[in-house]
């Protein structure tokens, strides 16, 4: 079984050993922000949990499987959430990945000392944009009370894990994100927190992604369904085990996740830092193995958006006959050439994680003409926005590693449109391969699930026996062509629309805390 806690939905899967879906439960969840605190974006560990009990008794009643045939659990998560306990376990206080409350915090740091984020940075691969060190610094300052009580930190994956075990405990592929992590050796600097001003106490155990746990609690039994004789195994970060699910385990295979927001991972066994400090380096969720990763923020977000904000009719029609909203827009969208009439869209930048910024969301060069430019032109203008995103962060990994991959694997809910893969092939001139199982962060966990329980013996036993792909996407040259041109185009207009957010012309989209 495995538990997906995304950013902006939860899903609990089973799979069997040889890595099929046997039944999958989902619900999508919203994190609020608490009208005192701006930008901030909380976690509600209560309903959240009751949310997740309530999918995992789903997926065994549906799947009409014993409880006690399901040998093993493992979790992931959105990265960046995380979760502060007491002493006795009971969560403090707890925030989403998409949290930006800690702006003063990352301020006063940056007055303190203006080199310290890019020393951080050199030994975690983190920055202050995603970390866990300003959320932390915010509830020292606003919640001292709160504050004392802390007696440890996981992330969201963690959490889960503790819920089902009763043991408290962080893998590295998420744990390193909180930017409290030396790289290399893939466990805790204390150093880290002592330079940033934060406890150094407030650290659980670490265990690498595939180790057991624990078994499930009784407490947990009862409310979900399962059995105590199921293991609980480490599992990992989102993006990480998303690449374990596509078999992006060995030194320079690449892969793009497409879900909320897109990951483009870069694998590596002999990591080096970037010495600009432009691109995020994470632990793999395998042993003695990095990644290199650029993010694209929003995507899939911005897909969900379009279709609640612009499509009451495809709605209606997806009532009465049963097609998605979002099969219906693609087969509009592949009647429009091919760049979208040169119309272009703002939404996600390249990624620059020491100055972390987006433009305000915006369609430009579109005119006023209804056969060419409609509902579809935007739709479609909103695939090529992300691939051209991609298209930038490759390049900067590219120049980093001095080496560029052969192929790419594309999982996650945007690899369900054929349109959208095509598209992705065309602008990056690169053999698209989508896995058999698209949900591959799910099947990741599995792995990890089957691992520690020792139904493998190893990742790449496993990833022999369940990976598998089903399609693979050529680029087309002459779409090739249009795309490139239009992609210069497009980081010309970007850095211009930075530029008038930048001036407080028009609102960032998205910026890093502590940045103006």
């Amino acid at each position: 079984m495995a538990i997906d806690a995304g950013t902006g939905s939860v899903r609990v899967i089973l799979f069997d050993t040889l890595g099929n879906e046997i039944q999958v439960s989902q619900s999508e969840w919203t994190h609020k922000e608490d009208k005192r605190y701006p930008g901030s974006m909380d976690f509600d560990v209560t309903k959240n949990i009751e949310i997740i009990t309530d999918l995992m008794n789903e997926t065994i009643n549906k799947s009409n499987v014993d409880p006690k045939q399901i040998v093993a659990i493992s979790t992931t998560s959105m990265r960046e959430a995380i979760v502060l306990y007491d002493e006795s376990g009971k969560e403090l206080w707890a925030c989403a990945n998409v949290d930006s409350r800690s702006n003063d915090e990352v301020t006063n740091i940056y007055q303190r000392s203006e080199t310290m984020e890019a020393d951080i940075y050199r030994k975690s691969g983190q920055t202050f944009s995603l970390g866990a060190i300003p959320r932390i610094l915010w509830v020292k300052n606003n919640l001292p009370e709160t504050y004392k009580q802390v007696k440890y930190v996981t992330m969201l994956n963690d959490w889960i894990t503790y819920r089902l075990t009763d043991v408290i405990s962080v893998e590295p592929s998420n744990g390193c994100t909180t930017g409290l992590f030396d790289l290399k050796k893939r466990s805790w600097d204390k150093s880290i927190a002592d330079q940033a001003g934060l406890r150094n106490d407030i650290f659980p155990i670490t265990y690498e992604s595939g180790t057991v746990i624990g078994n499930v609690t009784e407490k947990m039994a009862e409310l979900t369904g399962l059995c105590t004789e199921t293991l609980v195994v480490a599992g990992g970060g989102d993006a990480q085990l998303g690449c374990i699910g596509m078999g992006v385990i060995g030194d320079g295979s690449a892969a793009i996740l497409g879900g909320s927001f897109w990951q483009y991972e870069y694998t590596t066994k002999n990591m080096r830092i970037d010495d600009k400090c432009r691109v995020r380096i994470n632990c793999h969720a395998v042993p003695n193995t990095w990644q290199y990763e650029a993010i694209a923020f929003y995507p899939g977000l911005v897909m969900r958006w379009f279709r609640d904000s612009f499509c009451e009719l495809e709605k209606y029609m997806e009532d009465v006959t049963g097609e998605s909203i979002y099969a219906q827009m693609e087969k509009r969208a592949r009647n429009v050439p091919v760049g979208s009439n040169g119309m272009l869209s703002t939404f996600s930048d390249k990624m620059n994680y020491i100055s972390w910024k987006h433009a305000a969301p915006s369609f430009i060069n579109y005119k006023l003409d209804s056969e060419r430019f409609n509902k579809a032109t935007f739709y479609r203008s909103i695939m090529e926005n992300a691939a051209f995103v991609t298209k930038g962060n490759i390049e900067l990994i590219n120049e980093i590693t001095n080496t560029s991959p052969k192929e790419i694997i594309f999982a996650g809910g945007a690899s369900k449109s054929e349109l959208w893969c095509q598209i992705i092939s065309d602008v990056l001139n690169i053999p698209i391969k989508v896995p058999a199982v698209r949900e591959s962060t799910a099947l990741g966990a599995a792995i990890c699930a089957g691992v520690g329980a020792n139904i493998y013996e190893s990742f790449d036993d496993a990833i022999s026996k369940v990976v598998s792909f089903e399609e693979t996407y050529y680029p087309v040259m002459e779409n090739h062509i249009i795309y490139i041109d239009l992609y210069k185009k497009w980081e010309k207009i970007y850095k211009n629309q930075l530029e008038l957010a930048d001036q407080g012309l028009t609102e960032h989209m998205w910026i890093a805390p502590g940045l103006k």
